[in-house]
């Protein structure tokens, strides 16, 4: 029987440092909400806005995928590995902080914001090298589809990480509809809504809404407006 769970964009815990506004879809730094932990891997979600010239100063992780989503602007990444590199819409950013690395982040322009999705995604082994890639996506290839964007391996020029699952961004017009069959036995899916209106397995979603959905195997997807966009995690609901 399929399970689902819905997080409604107006219910996220909500941040403002000045600098960076985040809203969390799961208990994250301050914002604690024991219903609201992790989705299976999914451990945080957080939608960001960072000042011009702004960000986050060098910290360290370890035994986490995170996976950087730009929504506009650009964002500028500096590691221990000696990786250096700007993200920008259209572009993904992984780093598997495996057995330990330290990072910064911050927003590339001094006059413009930069908005972004931060992942993070507990990994299907521990302490493994550290590693960190980027690529840069034809937008393209996702008007009224699913374009990969992450999964176990390069498919499609997918960024791979260490976890049997698969990330799709879509932008749809008005009324197209999708069949998503879920990759992998056990897997679930959680949806973020980006822009616009969908109608997931017959439940109506606005902007930033999310669904976690599982005991399923297939979704069935209505853009509801033009102009809408979703993001699709395609996840193991059971952590290592």
């Amino acid at each position: 029987m399929e399970n689902k769970v819905i997080h409604k964009a107006e219910n996220r815990g909500y941040a403002d440092h000045g600098w960076l506004k985040a809203k969390h879809s799961f208990s994250f730094a301050s914002y604690y909400n024991p219903s609201q932990m992790h989705f299976g891997v999914l451990r945080v979600l957080n939608d960001d806005e960072v000042a011009p010239g702004k960000g986050f100063g060098t910290h360290p992780h370890d035994n986490m995928e995170i996976i950087t989503i730009p929504l506009e602007g650009a964002l500028e990444h500096k590691d221990s590995m000696g990786n250096h590199g700007v993200i920008k819409f259209g572009d993904v950013q992984v780093m598997s902080a495996g057995s330990g690395v330290m990072h910064s982040e911050f927003n590339a322009s001094k006059d413009k914001r930069v908005k972004l999705f931060q992942i993070w995604l507990f990994p299907d082994k521990e302490n493994v090298k550290p590693r960190y890639d980027q690529v840069s996506l034809n937008i393209d290839d996702r008007k009224n589809k699913l374009q990969l964007i992450v999964s176990p391996d390069t498919e499609k020029g997918s960024l791979w990480i260490h976890q049997q699952a698969w990330f799709s961004i879509g932008d749809f017009d008005k009324g197209c509809t999708v069949s998503y069959d879920i990759r992998k036995k056990g897997n679930g899916v959680y949806a973020m809504i980006v822009k616009g209106e969908f109608s997931i397995n017959d439940q109506k979603l606005k902007e930033r809404d999310a669904i976690g959905i599982w005991n399923t195997d297939k979704l069935e997807i209505v853009s509801e407006t033009d102009g809408a966009e979703i993001l699709l995690m395609d996840i193991p609901m059971q952590i290592n």
